[in-house]
C-alpha cells in the first residue's frame, strides 16, 4: 500500500468512529459508490475525504471539486491528502485551481500545498503563481513565511528566468536567503 494512502487510511479508521462504514470505504473497488459518497447529503468529511483521495489516486474527475475544496481546507493533513490525489488525478483544470488557491490573499494561510502542487504539476500557472504570491510574501513582517520558503523553494525547483527578480528580492529576507541563493543557482544562466 502506497505510504499516503496507509497515513490516510490511519487517520481517518480514527476519525470515523464507524468501523462498518470506514471498512466499506476502504474495501471497496466500486468507484460509482466512491463517487455516490461525494454527492449524497449528510456524508461526513472523513467519509468524503476517503472517496475523493481514492477517485483521485485512481483518474476519476469525479473527484476534483472535492479535492480542490480539501486542499484549501483549515488542516494540513487534509491539504497533503487531496494535493497528493489532484497530483495525480490527471485533471487539466488542477494546475488553474491551484494557482486560485496559492494567489489568494484571503486563503493565504493554507497556500502551502497548493503552491506545492503547482511545483509538482510544472504547468504553465505555477512560475507565475509562485511569483506572485512571493512577492506578497516580501513584506516587512508577513506571516506567511512557510508559503514564502515553499515559493522559493518551488521557484528553484522550477529554474525558471521570470523568477530571477523576485528571488533576488527574497535575498534580502533572512529567512529566504539561503534558499534564495541555491533557487538561484538552479536557474540557467543569461545568454
Amino acid at each position: 500500500m502506497d505510504e499516503e494512502l496507509r497515513s490516510l487510511t490511519e487517520r481517518l479508521r480514527r476519525e470515523s468512529g464507524a468501523p462498518t462504514a470506514y471498512e466499506r470505504l476502504v474495501g471497496t473497488r466500486d468507484l460509482d459508490e466512491l463517487a455516490g459518497v461525494l454527492t449524497e447529503p449528510g456524508q461526513p468529511l472523513w467519509a468524503r475525504e476517503l472517496a475523493a483521495f481514492r477517485l483521485g489516486v485512481a483518474g476519476d474527475r469525479r473527484a476534483f471539486e472535492s479535492l480542490v475544496l480539501l486542499l484549501n481546507h483549515r488542516e494540513p493533513q487534509r491539504c497533503a491528502s487531496a494535493a497528493y490525489a489532484l497530483a495525480r488525478l490527471g485533471d487539466p483544470r488542477t494546475a488553474r485551481a491551484a494557482a486560485a488557491l496559492a494567489t489568494n490573499e484571503l486563503r493565504v494561510a493554507y497556500a502551502l500545498h497548493p503552491v506545492r502542487l503547482l511545483v509538482e504539476l510544472r504547468a504553465p500557472e505555477a512560475v507565475p503563481a509562485l511569483i506572485t504570491t512571493l512577492e506578497r510574501r516580501l513584506r516587512p513582517h508577513d506571516p506567511y513565511r512557510r508559503v514564502a520558503l515553499a515559493c522559493v523553494e518551488g521557484l528553484g525547483t522550477l529554474g525558471d528566468e521570470r523568477a530571477r527578480t523576485v528571488l533576488n528580492e527574497a535575498l534580502a529576507h533572512p529567512a529566504l536567503a539561503e534558499a534564495a541563493v541555491h533557487a538561484l543557482a538552479r536557474i540557467p544562466a543569461q545568454r
